[in-house]
């Protein structure tokens, strides 16, 4: 994935949050794509950070959904609570390749959107009902700040309890 490839990606959402009137903030800071470290970076508690995980969910052994699995930053991915929710014989996490080539972007840089129609978005409810919700731009170096609604609304994410309790792992 080239550095061109997360330059798309963030025009794509900057013209997708245009289109749509949407209200938003943009942040730049030090490159960073751990949660924490950006969270602190940008001042504001991990629980309004939305962390965005690329998940494979085997439906059964021919058939393989690719997940974006969207949670507060304070938060875990509850595996089996996805799995459930595909009635699938299992979940985990995706290789890196496949996650990069489904989000667009590379790690510590996914956003809760997707351009892709081979990936589908799941958010927890906790972070659609944030007044601010902050996530890496498709990039390092620059933040966004939307409201959940709003991110909800563009999105389009099918809103399910997905997220157990913190801290990632």
């Amino acid at each position: 994935m080239s550095e061109h490839d997360n330059h798309d990606t963030y025009e794509r959402l900057i013209t997708l949050l245009d289109s749509a009137s949407v209200e938003y903030e943009l942040i730049d800071h030090e490159p960073e794509g751990s949660t924490e470290a950006v969270c602190a970076l940008r001042g504001h508690p991990e629980s309004e950070a939305a962390k965005c995980i690329v998940l494979r969910v085997k439906l059964d052994r021919r058939t393989t959904r690719n997940v974006l699995a969207v949670v507060p930053g304070d938060r875990r991915v509850d595996l089996d609570a996805v799995k459930a929710l595909y009635s699938a014989r299992y979940a985990g996490f995706s290789d890196a390749a496949t996650a990069e080539r489904l989000a667009r972007s590379v790690p510590g840089t996914v956003l809760p959107f997707s351009f892709d129609a081979d990936l589908d978005v799941v958010a927890d409810p906790d972070v659609v009902a944030q007044p601010r919700l902050y996530f890496n731009a498709a990039r390092l170096d620059r933040s966004l700040v939307v409201s959940g609604a709003d991110y909800a609304r563009l999105a389009g994410p099918r809103v399910e309890r997905i997220a157990g309790p913190g801290p990632a792992g």
